[in-house]
């Protein structure tokens, strides 16, 4: 049996979660999940991906990402549609509930737990209130948990990217919008999923063993 720590993305099938997969093969044995096999919305489907995990390698998981998240089209608080910001809530809140509970229930000692949100949450912008607003209230669980979690032993942190070459971030944003997001940082450019999941693979490693409750921001300096 390896002996290699063992780690579970959520949302690993593609864009910053597979980034963050063949980043914690450095140091880990990885287990992924798609939209295809596990719904997050629904606990019972969260549920199950721990058991296979743990029936698979007859061990508890070490490290957990709480990756699996949507966006939707952007708009103004006085034309976003209503359907739009409750299918943000379900998947991105709801959804990211149902991961961190079971994360915090069945990681190992001595684990760590991180969570994707956004550096939105701190930076303002028009359009993107909803979405930002569903990433804020995942932080605030990231920030009790890691009160509640630390007795044993288990770190909890947070990774809030600024704007990512992703399919999340391209979708419904024409090319002016996507320069403008490249422009908010002083390198002129947006972030590469590869520089995110770096952050995520220290945060996961025993590199990170004293940064806790922490929410860490690749973002080229966004302001």
């Amino acid at each position: 049996m390896s002996e290699r720590p063992l780690a579970l993305v959520f949302g690993g099938s593609r864009g910053i979660g597979a980034a963050c997969v063949e980043a914690l093969k450095e140091e880990f044995e990885v287990s992924s999940t798609s939209t295809a096999n596990v719904d997050i919305q629904k606990p019972e489907d969260v549920k199950r991906a721990f058991d296979d995990v743990e029936k698979r390698h007859g061990r508890k998981v070490d490290c957990v990402v709480a990756n699996a998240g949507i966006n939707v089209p952007p708009g103004t608080m006085a034309q976003f549609d209503p359907a739009s910001f409750r299918k943000l809530v379900e998947v991105n809140i709801v959804g990211a509930f149902n991961v961190l509970a079971e994360a915090a229930r069945r990681v190992a000692d001595g684990g760590s737990i991180v969570a994707i949100t956004t550096s939105l949450v701190r930076h303002a912008a028009p359009g993107l209130g909803p979405y930002s607003a569903t990433k804020a209230a995942v932080e605030c669980m990231v920030r009790s948990m890691a009160k509640e979690l630390a007795p044993r032993g288990v770190r909890v942190n947070a990774v809030a990217p600024g704007p990512v070459d992703t399919d999340l971030f391209r979708a419904g944003k024409t090319e002016e919008m996507k320069q403008r997001s490249a422009a908010l940082s002083p390198f002129n450019r947006i972030g590469t999923p590869a520089e995110v999941a770096a952050v995520v693979g220290f945060l996961a490693s025993d590199k990170a063993s004293w940064v806790h409750g922490q929410i860490v921001q690749p973002n080229g300096g966004l302001s």
